[in-house]
């Protein structure tokens, strides 16, 4: 070993041990906690995630029109891949994964541009299964941009700072705001059958919003990190009691459905693949702050060459773990944040948790009638759910850019970004005219807004140079 290696190790065990000794951790990042208490923290970490995890495919299944079978299929693989990709995240296989207790699970960042595709594709005459098709192209070739970057994240601080990527993520939650309460209202079946927005319907979105609500703002922890889940349990026992779920598909199901890669084939279209490309890099930005914020909470260093290594591994995995997604036929993966406050009210940082959550998502993926049982999931009840869910994102990104400086320059990537992102979703048809490659690129409000702020983050003169030499010691 090297001189240079032995100060890295030095180095890194001295951040360990800081770090250990200002945190209040049971189990720390490499040990083994006892099976019974692994398997117990370990179905905390599921509920936290579970519903973030089925959401998306959800959504964008009932979106596309697609039948019930498929669609329970789908639910299935986005249970199984994030259990895969979750291993892969935690044990770490040379450079790719972090090999902290990170859980990967679908990204709610690429549902409007997913549904921007799939609806594309409709249009142009294609079959839900051909839309499918698309979508899993441009994903699974898109994830090589994370790839790639993540080799590079040090060169991109200067431009996607917290003002940017805490914008787009605002952008994010807005705009998936729309989709949510189409889904309160009744959602697109209920558009086509006259029934949108019927007392009926709003009754049921609007009390399990307000479940949710009362139960995130409880004094109880476990009832708070279990608000969404269980207002989607309650609604879905009273849709149920009023004959609104339809559970015939289950019937129809297999008792194990197996991995099938490609399923529904692989199709590309470059102006559907280029608003991926700025999310891919989002996502790396978005990523290595929930990497972070699993370091810390770990008690493991948060800066320093260990840190740095791991940061990478992590984006990395992101993005390999993206193309194995796409690979089982379902949406790009992502690290979860939420899983932070798990391990804050446990205790427990081991890596070795998440293999065991690794275990319990793929056991769920290999059951169809698990994804049989959420597919019947009525539309008001997902939506009085998500809802809160998409404007919490949208808070999210608030924070992220009030985090920051905000300057006169920082004002103005934020409202310029937000009047160009949102402008295009209130007024798609400005586009109608337009080449397909613009169309498809400007069409989505994630990828003109977040454009925007990047252009402008990289070309807006900054002054802090001229306003230190304002300074007193300046004139001095």
């Amino acid at each position: 070993m090297t001189e240079l290696n032995q100060s890295l190790v030095v180095e890194d065990l001295q951040e360990i041990g800081e770090m250990r000794s200002r945190s209040d951790l049971i189990y720390g990042l490499n040990d083994r906690p006892p099976v019974p208490e692994a398997i117990f923290v370990a179905f905390q970490h599921v509920l936290a995630a579970f519903v973030g995890i089925i959401t998306p495919p959800l959504i964008i299944c009932t979106s596309l029109g697609l039948d019930p079978t498929n669609t329970s299929y789908i639910i299935s693989m986005s249970l199984f891949a994030s259990g895969l990709c979750t291993f892969i995240q935690c044990r770490k296989f040379g450079p790719v994964g972090s090999g902290l207790l990170s859980l990967q699970g679908t990204s709610f960042a690429f549902l409007g541009p997913i549904l921007g595709v799939g609806t594309f594709a409709l249009q142009g005459g294609r079959s839900p299964e051909q839309a499918l098709a698309l979508i899993f192209g441009v994903c699974f070739f898109g994830s090589a941009v994370e790839i790639i970057l993540s080799r590079f994240l040090h060169l991109m601080s200067r431009i996607i700072t917290p003002v940017v990527s805490g914008t787009v993520v605002m952008i994010i939650g807005l705009g998936l705001i729309k989709t949510g309460i189409i889904s309160l209202a009744g959602g697109v079946a209920a558009q086509k059958n006259g029934t949108f927005g019927s007392v009926q319907n709003l009754s049921l979105g609007i009390g399990v919003l307000l479940i949710v609500v009362f139960l995130t703002i409880s004094k109880n922890r476990f009832l708070r990190m279990g608000a969404i889940a269980i207002g989607l349990v309650v609604g879905y026992i009273i849709s149920a009691m009023m004959g609104m779920v339809d559970l015939s598909v289950l019937s129809k199901l297999p008792i194990i459905s197996p991995p099938i890669p490609f399923r529904y084939g692989l199709s590309f279209d470059i102006g559907a693949f280029l608003p991926f490309i700025l999310l891919y890099i989002l996502t790396a930005i978005e990523t290595v702050g929930d990497l972070t914020a699993t370091s810390a909470v770990s008690g493991e260093p948060v800066s320093g060459s260990l840190y740095i290594r791991r940061i990478k591994g992590g984006v990395l995995g992101d993005g390999v773990n993206s193309a194995i997604a796409a690979l089982l036929n379902t949406f790009p993966n992502t690290t979860f944040s939420q899983n932070n406050g798990v391990i804050q009210m446990t205790g427990v940082g081991s890596r070795y948790v998440g293999f065991y959550v690794a275990g319990i998502f793929a056991l769920l993926g290999l059951l169809p009638i698990v994804g049989g049982i959420f597919q019947a999931i009525p539309q008001p009840v997902l939506g009085g759910a998500t809802t809160v869910m998409f404007g919490s994102i949208a808070v999210a990104g608030l924070s992220i850019v009030s985090s920051a400086k905000l300057d006169r320059r920082a004002m103005i990537i934020v409202a310029v970004s937000l009047a160009t992102g949102l402008g295009v979703l209130y007024a798609p048809e400005i586009f109608n005219d337009k080449p397909p490659l613009i169309k498809n690129l400007f069409g989505s409000s994630i990828s003109t807004g977040g454009l925007t702020a990047i252009l402008l983050s990289w070309l807006l003169p900054r002054h802090e140079v001229a306003e230190d030499t304002q300074s007193p010691e300046a004139e001095v």
